[in-house]
């Protein structure tokens, strides 16, 4: 460390801003101007040759110039001190801070943690310490419970296209209600595996929203119109309607469900990723299915008639209505009016 004595500098006509400034020329460097010569351009780099700055000692037999345009040397002014420290400071919005870096244990997610090491610090932190977090984590804690919002919009979405489908704020419950057995499938499925729920499975729980749902409708739908066409009741509606679309759902369940077992069981890079939205996606599908079969003509059941009873509007009969022309005579010839 340089100790420099300001009273000496004074009396040595030498500033302290000029002498740190021809220190830093001498031991660093300073470009001051550039040439070209041999059709080639050079730089003029000013610094002290190696031999005069190979040690700290070094430093004292310098010189600067002072206000008489006198060399005076450092030593008179100056004096270096040993002192030991940090090689490197790390410092975090201008505080002095240390680094710490570290991975999950298996088993347990990033945002385990994140809680753990945020108790951790609650407890054993004295007064005037905190904590904060740079990277992944950082993005991952100014998130939040953001993956919760984005599920309740597509919920949203869903319940509102289907009430604009339907004609009706209650027939779409069964359809949003038959979902969480899929959501419940993906959990299962990545706790059994050692997965964790991470973007790749929130992915692909919303793929579930949709997959799901139309499994739903397909069942609602046509309960939806032989009711209403051929005026079965809501009990025999249901059940045909889960008879009749039995095949169909099986079909296409099962068929996406074989599209993702490479992904579940993948290997190499990304394959973690690959396993996590695979393995969620199909085993939500899965279970949805499987229990969707049976919960939703039960659902469609309560709702409809809750709301055969609470209807806010009645239609008339669907019969377009027809004007009769009369016959009118223009320039002699007869024409529809």
């Amino acid at each position: 460390m340089l100790k420099v004595d300001n009273d000496l500098a004074e009396q040595k006509g030498v500033t302290i801003e000029k002498a740190m400034d021809n220190l830093s020329t001498l031991i660093g460097s300073n470009y001051e101007t550039s040439f070209i010569r041999f059709d080639r351009p050079y730089k003029v780099i000013v610094q002290a040759g190696p031999q005069y700055r190979a040690l700290p000692s070094d430093l004292l037999k310098l010189y600067v110039k002072n206000d008489k345009d006198q060399m005076v040397p450092y030593s008179d002014f100056m004096h270096l001190e040993k002192v030991y420290g940090l090689s490197e400071i790390t410092r975090h919005n201008m505080y002095n801070s240390a680094e710490v870096s570290g991975t999950p244990a298996p088993g347990y997610s990033s945002g385990d943690a994140i809680k753990a090491i945020q108790e951790v610090a609650d407890k054993t932190l004295p007064r005037g310490f905190g904590i904060d977090w740079a990277g992944i984590s950082k993005d991952e804690v100014s998130r939040g419970n953001e993956a919760i919002y984005i599920f309740l919009v597509c919920l949203g979405f869903v319940y509102l296209i289907l009430s604009a489908q339907y004609e009706s704020f209650i027939l779409p419950l069964p359809i949003i209600l038959s979902l969480p057995t899929g959501i419940f499938g993906a959990f299962l499925c990545l706790s059994l595996f050692g997965l964790e729920n991470n973007i790749y499975a929130q992915v692909a729980m919303v793929m579930l929203i949709g997959l799901l749902g139309k499994n739903a409708v397909l069942i609602v739908e046509f309960a939806v119109q032989k009711k209403a066409e051929e005026g079965l009741s809501t009990k025999e509606a249901a059940l045909q309607g889960a008879s009749l679309r039995f095949r169909p759902i099986l079909m296409t369940s099962f068929a996406f469900i074989a599209g993702l077992i490479p992904l579940a069981l993948a290997t190499g890079p990304g394959a973690v990723g690959n396993r996590t939205i695979g393995t969620a996606a199909a085993g939500g599908m899965l279970i949805g299915t499987i229990f969707g079969l049976m919960i939703i003509p039960g659902l469609y059941y309560i709702f409809a008639n809750i709301a055969a009873k609470s209807k806010l509007t009645y239609y008339e009969e669907e019969n377009p209505l027809t004007e009769k022309t009369e016959p009118y005579q223009h320039d002699g010839k007869f024409e529809d009016k």
